[in-house]
C-alpha cells in the first residue's frame, strides 16, 4: 500500500494525467493533494476522482506555502507507511515496487526514478539537469554539474517513518530535495537512484527551475 502526496498550484493542465498514472500503477493508492491556493480549475480536476478513490483522495490546503512545508504536511496525511512524492506534471510510466521494497530492505532512505522531459509534447535531449536521468542504478547519485549530492522530489519514494524523523527544510523556497540528501548523507544513510525501473514522463511548465536550458 503506498501513499501519494502531489503538491498543486495551477495545475489543471497535467494533475490529472499525474493522479490517473497513480491509478493505473498502484493497487488502492492514498493520493494527498496539498493545494497552494490554486486559482484555476486544478481541484474541480481533482475532485472528478473522488468517485474512483472516495475517502482515500485527501485535499488539504496550505499557505505559508514552501516545498518543504507542503511536502511535511502531506507527510502527517499519509496513512501508509511507504510515500510516493510526484510532481503534479509528472506521469508515471513505469513502477517495480519489488525493486523500491529490496532498496529499503538493503537500508536505503530514499529511491527515485528515471525522468524523460517533454516539451510541448516532444520528448528532449537529456541535457543540463536531466542528464543525471541515465538508464542506470546508483547509491547516492553526485551531481557535477551542482557539486552536491543529486535527490528530485518529482518522483521519489520514501519511508513515512523516515520522513517524520527527518522533515524536509520548510525554509527553503526551492531544491528542498537536494538539501535533504545531503544532510541524510552527513548522517551515513544512502539512497538510491533507478533509472532502470522506476520511470516517469516530466511535463514542461512555464517558469519551472528544472527546465532552465531547454533544448
Amino acid at each position: 500500500m503506498v501513499s501519494i502526496i502531489i503538491r498543486n498550484r495551477n495545475e489543471e493542465q497535467y494533475i490529472g494525467f499525474a493522479i490517473q498514472s497513480v491509478l493505473d500503477h498502484f493497487n488502492d493508492p492514498q493520493i494527498v493533494i496539498v493545494d497552494n491556493n490554486s486559482t484555476d480549475s486544478s481541484i474541480e480536476v481533482v475532485s472528478m476522482f473522488r468517485p474512483i478513490l472516495k475517502d482515500k483522495l485527501k485535499i488539504v490546503s496550505i499557505d505559508n506555502y514552501s516545498p518543504g512545508a507542503a511536502l511535511n504536511e502531506g507527510v502527517t496525511h499519509c496513512t501508509n507507511d511507504t510515500i510516493l512524492i510526484i510532481s503534479a506534471h509528472s506521469q508515471i510510466t513505469s513502477v517495480d515496487m519489488y525493486q523500491v521494497d529490496r532498496a529499503f530492505e538493503n537500508g536505503h532512505v530514499a529511491v527515485f526514478g528515471n525522468q524523460t522531459p517533454i516539451y510541448k509534447g516532444k520528448k528532449i535531449t537529456k541535457r543540463y539537469i536531466w542528464s543525471h536521468f541515465t538508464d542506470n542504478v546508483i547509491g547516492n547519485l553526485y551531481s557535477k554539474i551542482e557539486d552536491r549530492y543529486f535527490l528530485h522530489n518529482a518522483f521519489c519514494f520514501y519511508k513515512r517513518q523516515t520522513l517524520i524523523d527527518n522533515p524536509f527544510d520548510e525554509t527553503l523556497q526551492g531544491k528542498e530535495d537536494r538539501y535533504w540528501a545531503i544532510n541524510m548523507v552527513a548522517k551515513d544513510h544512502t539512497y538510491l537512484y533507478d533509472g532502470v525501473y522506476q520511470k516517469c514522463n516530466h511535463f514542461y511548465t512555464q517558469g519551472g527551475a528544472t527546465w532552465k536550458g531547454i533544448g
